[in-house]
């Protein structure tokens, strides 16, 4: 594994493959969604990890801490032991760096429907499949971008806690094993956004914002969009601009992630309108995922249209990831916001 970790909502680059290359995947033992993703190499074999999130029913019973890993190269999925704590979560956040996978933040759903935002780390040593606890974020947070630098520092970008979108950027030091407060967002305070981490650069767009006009709904789209740069000397500053607002109109959990082969970020899946866990809009009805997959172009510093329509598309799932099919989406909500267990594969061009 490289020394440059690209990052998200997820996560990671081991190649490319034509359309004529594209394969069938085994889906997950159990249909998720809202469930963390990552990829990670284990002894020279790429697998990909799906955590926690909530199943078919998408009752607070539902919930779930599960951990699974697809080994890449037989196609069979594998569970770990469950992640740590006494309840499943929802919307948390999974990255890899330094041969482990880190597991941030997410909330509970209790049986009133009461969602809580959660600090806690764990970390996972796939090798021995093994967890341990993690220095605890210093800001509960669900619903948040993360990203990866120099293979030591790791960043989590805004993110929602205990129901406020909050404009706060967390470093964690993977060396020291604490975290410190870096460069707030300048924009809009968002949840529910999409973007990665490349080199020193962090790009991130749209999620949900809260309503000025009041609680009905609670939150609203957000069209921003932003890049950061990190200074080099002072991991904690970062020079954030506005770039421009993105084709296509999904605008909520969009699954995002980098490939350092091409230098482009893509962003897939989604919805236009704020939901729930249930897929409901919090203005009420419900939302069906976006099938666009678009990108923006560091090199070029544009937007592109990937694809106008992949094939069944998704909504609620951690990520997006890149392997050697192409782009690989694990569980989510599909249209009808039917859970599912789908492994889907939109083969790169």
């Amino acid at each position: 594994m490289t020394k440059r970790v690209i990052a998200i909502f997820c996560l990671i680059l081991f190649g490319s493959v034509s359309p004529a290359a594209e394969r069938k995947l085994e889906p997950l033992p159990v249909a998720v969604s809202w469930n963390a993703v990552s990829a990670q190499k284990v002894e020279k074999r790429l697998y990909l990890f799906s955590f926690m999130g909530i199943g078919e029913k998408k009752t607070w019973n539902a919930v779930t801490n599960r951990a699974f890993a697809l080994d890449t190269e037989n196609g069979k999925w594998n569970e770990y032991r469950p992640v740590p704590g006494p309840a499943g979560r929802l919307a948390a956040s999974a990255i890899a760096m330094r041969e482990v996978v880190y597991l941030l933040g997410g909330y509970t759903l209790d049986a009133i429907g009461d969602e809580t935002s959660v600090r806690s780390m764990e970390v996972l040593l796939p090798s021995r499949g093994i967890w341990y606890r993690g220095e605890e974020m210093p800001i509960p947070l669900d619903s948040t971008v993360i990203g990866v630098y120099r293979d030591r520092f790791l960043y989590t970008v805004a993110g929602r806690s205990q129901g406020n979108p909050v404009s706060t950027v967390q470093v964690y030091d993977a060396e020291k094993n604490t975290w410190r407060q870096a460069t707030t967002i300048p924009g809009t305070p968002v949840f529910g956004h999409a973007g990665a981490m490349m080199d020193d650069t962090i790009v991130y767009v749209d999620g949900a914002r809260l309503n000025p006009a009041g609680d009905k709904p609670r939150y609203i789209p957000s069209d921003e969009c932003w890049m950061g740069k990190i200074d080099h000397h002072d991991v904690s500053k970062i020079q954030w601009s506005k770039i421009p607002t993105h084709p296509g109109s999904a605008r909520f959990q969009i699954a995002a992630t980098g490939s350092e082969k091409d230098h482009k970020i893509y962003f897939a899946g989604g919805a236009s309108k704020p939901f729930n866990h249930s897929g409901i809009a919090y203005e009420g009805g419900p939302v069906e995922p976006s099938a666009m997959l678009f990108a923006w172009n560091l090199k070029m510093g544009k937007w592109e249209i990937i694809m106008e329509n992949t094939a069944d598309p998704v909504m609620a799932n951690g990520g997006l990831l890149i392997t050697r099919e192409g782009f690989v989406r694990i569980g989510g909500m599909e249209a009808g916001q039917r859970v599912t267990s789908k492994v889907t594969v939109i083969p790169r061009k």
